[in-house]
């Protein structure tokens, strides 16, 4: 990856491993959208996604207006 021409070096502490994204992408978001509920709950869900994605260091952290 970083050896890519459009890679950009401050971009370097956003990378997340293969193993972390399947992981990541393997939670209650996605794992449970064909859930009656989803809907209702999918909020709650997107919560917990983020905080999984805050954890993998600043890059990842929304930023306070």
């Amino acid at each position: 990856m970083r050896n890519w021409s459009g890679f950009k070096p401050d971009t370097d502490e956003g990378i997340i491993a293969l193993g972390d994204l399947v992981k990541l992408f393997s939670g209650n978001y996605f794992r449970r959208r064909l859930d009656d509920n989803w809907v209702s709950r999918s909020r709650e869900y997107a919560i917990e996604l983020g905080k999984e994605f805050a954890k993998r260091g600043p890059f990842w952290q929304l930023q306070k207006k």
